[in-house]
Formats: structure tokens, sequence, C-alpha cells
């Protein structure tokens, strides 16, 4: 049995430092650790750097929705309203998710930066990594893997009226919206 690797962190090749730079640290509460012509890294926790980007000496074309590449990262909050305080603090700020999504093994929003790459943030809806498999292996995530999108602001309304993270972390509360497919989103189409 070998050793368990622990993740560490992400590289951005980009031809806009400056923006990813800027993006990264407000979405992330993070702050720059290092910054040269070539590399920048940045943190939000204890790591000395959990995103780094990387400006080559040449031109930088920005990814299309066809480019096979790493599609998005994910942080996780402990809590819906933890969630909830990043959306709106992010909104406070010009920053909104392209696309909130209903996973039902998670409640994701998805932010994208610069380049075009998403990030999500988001809540896992099961206390176990078991019980999150057993749903992914159920009927309801069989029929629609993907899940409904929703409205960050309904969510965020509803919770100030006092629904519960049960009831608003439930496929049956993001269904009730009817909005578009989540996945033209996040495969580039719209």
């Amino acid at each position: 049995m070998t050793a368990t690797p622990k993740f560490a962190h992400v590289v951005f090749q980009t031809g806009q430092p400056t923006e990813m730079r800027d993006w990264y640290c407000t979405v992330l509460d993070g702050h720059v650790v290092y910054q040269d012509k070539a590399l920048c890294f940045i943190t939000y926790d204890e790591e000395h750097h959990r995103v780094a980007l990387l400006t080559p000496p040449v031109p930088q074309e920005r990814k299309s929705p066809t480019t096979a590449a790493v599609h998005h990262t994910a942080y996780t909050f402990e809590q819906l309203d933890d969630l909830l305080a990043r959306y709106e603090l992010l909104r406070e700020k010009g920053v909104t998710p392209a696309v909130c999504i209903a996973h039902g093994v998670t409640t994701s929003m998805y932010y994208q930066d610069p380049d075009g790459n998403f990030v999500e943030m988001q809540i896992d809806n099961f206390a176990e990594p078991d019980e999150a498999t057993a749903y992914m292996n159920g009927p309801e995530y069989a029929a629609d893997s993907v899940g409904p999108a929703f409205d960050p602001e309904a969510l965020l309304a509803a919770r100030r009226a006092g629904a519960t993270p049960e009831e608003l972390t439930d496929r049956a509360w993001a269904l009730r919206s009817e909005l578009p497919d989540p996945m033209l989103v996040l495969s580039g189409a719209v």
C-alpha cells in the first residue's frame, strides 16, 4: 500500500495575470504570497499557495468551449449559510455565478474566471461520504446526474424567510423554478 497524496494546489496558465490574480484573490478571499513576471502564488489558508498563475513569455489564447481542458476547480463550505454569505460578499463586489445547480449530492454555484475556467463553490448535502455515494448510485441521480439550475437570490430569500438547509438542498426545491438546462452554461453553449 502506498501513501495517499493530499491535494496541494492548482496552476493556471494565463495571458491575463493581473485580472486572474485579482479575481482569485476576490473569489477565494485570498492574498498573494509571491509574484513576478512569470509566477503568482495565491493562498487563502495555511498552505503556502493553493492557486498559482503561470504567465509564459508567449501570447496565450483564451480557451474555447470546445477545448479539452480542466473544466473547474471546486471549494467546499461547511454549511449553506457559509455558501450564501460568500455569494453575498461576491455579489457586492460584482462577481456573480454563471449558473447554480442543485446536484443533489452538492448545492453548487459556478463562477467563471477571466480566462473562462469555472470555479465551483459548494456545500455537501450529505454528512457522510458513504451517504453521498449511495445517493449517486440511486434513481434520482441516475435520472439526471447534473441536476436542475436554481436562482441564488431565491435561495437566499427562502433561507432568510426561515426555510431550513435540508429543505433548500433537496432537488425538489430547485425544480420549482423551472430554469433552463444548466448544461448549456457548463458546456459553454450559452
